[in-house]
């Protein structure tokens, strides 16, 4: 299993121990997640826009928040106490899940926990570059992101299988993914450590907008990239619908996020890898190539099967995108103002995701399920023709 291998050569501890961070709130994260779909549009009557409006706004959130973490996490140089913050404000929110009975609360619960989670992502993501050489950044990010990603396909199992075993408790699971929530804060606060020197900004320095217009053009290129794909990417509750349109029971909907988790975590580590050596081109290329198949595969999917391929190569897809994505960002952008950096990335793919997830929803709401997933493939399309054509602005 992917936490149990040697370190490769030259990777710090720090990420190890963010990897596993990540593993554990993922695992929190994915048992409701992988659920709450279905809760939501079987239990308590949500419409599919619905469901797009509490995604979209949800991961928004995430992303804009970003913005402000990482300008604050440059500013002052605490990348630690930001991401802890973070990380506990996510934990802290998974009870109410268990105790909403209305899509008010859910809404309120799934908005504050992708708050924690964009208050800890723009540090995070910063103390990965400051601890790791360059040439081995690809791997860092690949590496962490693997983690995580092994925490998202061990939540939607242990979601799998107490679902089975209490006969379809939603409740019930919601409250168990309380206990990995509160480990992931503990190997954070006790086994993260910052570098003396990290490289940003005394905390007597404020940000000014003239630092931001010190952006690189290849930055803000790789800003409208990563924006027009996110459109593309809209939340991944939109598989676990379309698996129950085609007859999936709901017990076992997680399965289809174990799937796409299993095959995103074989692959982001070793393409990560792969890109410190061969370049970000070719893999990106396949990437979208992957998301336009995984698209056409969900929207004339007429058997459970069907969808669970569609869910498999949608993981490819994300294996071989989402470490590349990142990696840009920190290839292309200052190192005293990265967490900057990436917090403006994440604003624009907040909107982005925002404004697919709603499109998402109404799409199915007026013309089905496969139109959603048509849709998907055409704002895919539009991003690798972009990369394609401008590609030598996007990777250094």
């Amino acid at each position: 299993m992917a936490v149990t291998q040697s370190k490769p050569a030259g990777i710090p501890g720090t990420i190890w121990a963010l990897g596993l961070v990540s593993l554990f709130m993922d695992t929190s994260s994915e048992m409701i997640h992988s659920l709450l779909p279905v809760f939501l549009f079987s239990v308590l009557g949500a419409s599919a826009t619905s469901v797009g409006l509490i995604e979209g706004v949800a991961e928004a959130a995430a992303l804009i928040s970003r913005l402000f973490s990482g300008a604050l996490s440059d500013r002052v140089g605490k990348r630690k106490t930001l991401a802890l913050s973070g990380y506990t404000l996510g934990t802290l929110t998974k009870p109410l899940f268990a105790l909403a009975s209305g899509v008010g609360l859910v809404f309120a619960a799934r908005f504050l926990d992708r708050l924690g989670k964009g208050v800890r992502g723009a540090p995070r993501d910063a103390l990965v570059a400051d601890v790791t050489d360059p040439h081995l950044r690809g791997a860092a990010y690949g590496l962490r992101q693997s983690l995580d990603s092994v925490g998202a396909f061990l939540g939607p199992i242990l979601a799998l299988v107490l679902m089975i075993t209490t006969a379809g408790a939603f409740r019930t699971v919601f409250w168990v993914a309380v206990i990995p929530g509160i480990i992931a804060v503990a190997v954070l606060a006790l086994a993260v450590r910052e570098p003396s020197t990290p490289g940003v900004r005394s905390s007597r320095q404020a940000l000014h907008l003239a630092d931001i217009a010190r952006l690189r053009t290849a930055f803000w290129m790789v800003v409208a990239f990563g924006s027009v794909f996110t459109l593309a990417r809209f939340s991944e509750a939109f598989l676990l619908l379309r698996a129950e349109n085609v007859g999936m029971p709901a017990s076992i909907i997680p399965f289809i996020l174990i799937v796409m988790n299993v095959f995103y975590t074989l692959t982001a580590y070793p393409m990560g890898r792969l890109s410190d050596r061969l370049g970000r081109t070719g893999l990106m290329t396949a990437g979208l190539g992957f998301l336009i198949v995984s698209d056409l595969m969900l929207a004339t999917a007429q058997t459970i099967w069907q969808v669970v391929v569609g869910a498999a190569i949608w993981g490819l897809h994300m294996g071989l995108t989402q470490g590349l994505l990142v990696a840009m960002v920190a290839d292309t952008s200052h190192h005293h103002l990265r967490a900057t950096a990436f917090g403006i990335f994440s604003l624009a793919s907040g909107f982005a995701i925002l404004s697919g997830s709603l499109i998402a929803g109404w799409l199915w709401d007026q013309f089905g399920a496969p139109a959603t997933f048509y849709a998907g493939a055409v704002f895919a399309g539009c991003a690798l023709t972009g990369f394609l054509i401008f590609r030598w602005r996007l990777v250094e």
